[in-house]
């Protein structure tokens, strides 16, 4: 089947080489009924996937479900999935059939797959390797025909290795892999599909479609898209309907892309002695932690400075501002410097920069200061209360915080 046909009837839009090397393995795998796991960071459009290999399958006149593991709470996926016995648990009136149940015969999709709770990805195995499952509160063994597509938006072999995920449903899942590549790898694509979410979008609010000058354009494609498509078409419609002029500047262009006024980020310099406008990541990463050392140790000589030098005497140290040794300021500014008074060479204390253990802390600090509620800690952490869910089980936080 023409690979451009099956852009056009799912709506796919882009022509990037790992794009369409994407599709071409959904095509290719779709007539069969191997399972498949696509992989991809959040908002690439994994689900698009999912139904072309439906779609184009034996299985196309039949049920196609897909299930979001992450929004399913832990104490109810297993029924959601394959059912229950009326009385098998509170609040269970009746009996229920469960997914690979009533899509018996056709696609079952189980998006965010990293999610799911150990004990129902033993369930989901047997289903796989057997075709045989339990409703919860039953002895019955029952049968079903199900093809699984399954999709994860974190590396599933880094779960494995945290017992987080079952090294043998992994494999098991991973029969055909696809990998869905984030929109700053498909760049040459950015650009074509603002445009089609822009008149889709002056259709929908009746007016005419706005367009962008060519350093806007550049600036667009320049710009990460850490929230990939979804993020993309989302800006395009706060452009279309809050623009203030139909031709779009860079200027303007910028008031709708996060991060793009702080005055705070790093310049990188240019071969020639002037600046250029896009920097990476790891270099605005550098740039923030420099500065977050530097105003902890400056936090750290004024507290030493309102401090009597006494307090330090049991533990024969005492800041560098206290002795007559003289250290170069450079050094001061540096690194956190403590002088041994029964030695002249100063010790120099090493801060971690570890953006992982500082998130831990931070995340340990706000359930403590929030007492355990999860709401009200994500709520000042700025993150979804999921992503808390699942960084505290990832850091192994304790309920309580530290």
């Amino acid at each position: 089947m023409e690979l451009q046909s099956i852009k056009n009837r799912f709506g796919i839009i882009g022509n990037s080489t790992a794009l369409n090397h994407a599709i071409s393995i959904a095509i290719q795998v779709a007539p069969t009924d191997l399972s498949v796991l696509i992989s991809g960071e959040s908002g690439v459009g994994k689900e698009v996937f999912s139904h072309i290999i439906h779609q184009l399958s034996l299985r196309k006149h039949n049920p196609f479900i897909a299930v979001n593991c992450g929004a399913i709470p832990e104490g109810t996926i297993d029924s959601e999935l394959f059912g229950h016995e009326k009385g098998s648990f509170t609040g269970a009136h009746e009996a229920r059939k469960g997914y690979f149940e009533t899509v018996n015969g056709g696609t079952i999709f189980l998006d965010e797959i990293s999610e799911l709770p150990l004990g129902t990805q033993a369930r989901l195995l047997r289903v796989l390797e057997s075709k045989e499952y339990i409703r919860v509160g039953s002895s019955k063994v029952q049968k079903t025909d199900v093809r699984v597509i399954a999709a994860s938006n974190v590396n599933l072999i880094d779960r494995v290795q945290v017992n987080r995920f079952r090294e043998d449903l992994y494999y098991r899942l991973n029969t055909v892999p696809i990998k869905v590549p984030p929109l700053r790898e498909r760049k040459e694509d950015i650009s074509v599909l603002f445009r089609r979410f822009c008149i889709d979008f002056s259709e929908k609010y009746n007016s005419a479609p706005i367009q962008l000058d060519e350093e806007a354009k550049e600036l667009l494609t320049s710009y990460n898209w850490n929230g990939n498509v979804r993020e993309l078409k989302n800006m395009a419609e706060q452009i279309s309907v809050l623009a203030k002029n139909k031709l779009v500047s860079a200027e303007e262009l910028r008031s709708f892309i996060p991060g793009a006024n702080h005055s705070n980020l790093p310049m990188l310099a240019s071969a020639n002695g002037g600046h250029v406008s896009e920097f990476s990541e790891r270099e605005i990463l550098y740039k923030v932690l420099f500065d977050m050392r530097n105003d902890i140790n400056e936090l750290k000589k004024a507290v030493y400075g309102l401090m009597p030098a006494e307090q330090f005497s049991n533990q024969n140290f005492i800041p560098a501002s206290y002795t007559e040794n003289s250290i170069p300021q450079q050094l001061q500014n540096e690194k956190a410097v403590m002088i041994d008074k029964n030695k002249s060479e100063p010790i120099v204390i090493e801060e971690s920069l570890s953006l992982v253990e500082k998130e831990k802390e931070l995340i340990g600090k706000a359930l403590k200061k929030h007492r355990g509620r999860r709401r009200n800690a994500a709520k000042e952490l700025g993150i979804s209360e999921r992503t808390l869910y699942r960084k505290i089980k990832d850091y192994n936080i304790p309920e309580g915080g530290f």
